[in-house]
């Protein structure tokens, strides 16, 4: 190994006035176990199959058949695939000390992972979905206005 002896860390104060003389290592949790994970209902884990089932009908012609084996295969390939990009954003929020997930993190995530081609496409998505929300909420505020009587 290594000729040197091992490094010890000294106590931090926290500010609470009372140093610890020993650091306390938390307990570990124990692993998710096999069982546990088959407890999770399938609803839970996955996307409604019905979602699934619907955009992959709008995606072939209307005569052709998708088999119940191929919309359970790609409900559990898109359940997975949102997962591991939430997962990235998720953790460049968490390195940036936010809460919340928003739209430039989903795309940060995927230009991250190599998905830079749909990147593009929904960053086009995401700015209509402003404009969209944008032009709703000015509306909105019109009404509001015009429902109290104000005059601008």
């Amino acid at each position: 190994m290594s000729d040197f002896p091992p490094l010890t860390i000294a106590p931090q104060n926290d500010g609470s006035g009372v140093v610890a003389a020993h650091p306390v290592d938390a307990p570990e949790p124990p692993p998710i176990t096999e069982t546990e994970v088959g407890e999770y209902r399938e609803q839970d884990r996955f996307l409604p199959i019905a979602n699934v089932s619907r955009i992959m009908k709008g995606a072939v012609p209307s005569t052709a058949k998708i088999s119940k084996e191929a919309k359970e295969c790609v409900q559990e390939c898109v359940s997975e695939f949102i997962s591991f990009i939430t997962s990235e954003a998720a953790e460049k929020c968490q390195m940036e000390k936010r809460k919340t997930i928003g739209g430039e993190d989903i795309l940060y995530a995927m230009a991250t992972l190599g998905f830079d081609n749909y990147a593009e496409t929904l960053k086009i998505h995401l700015a209509k979905l402003r404009q969209h929300q944008s032009n709703t909420n000015s509306e909105k505020r019109t009404e509001a206005a015009e429902a109290n009587g104000d005059d601008d």
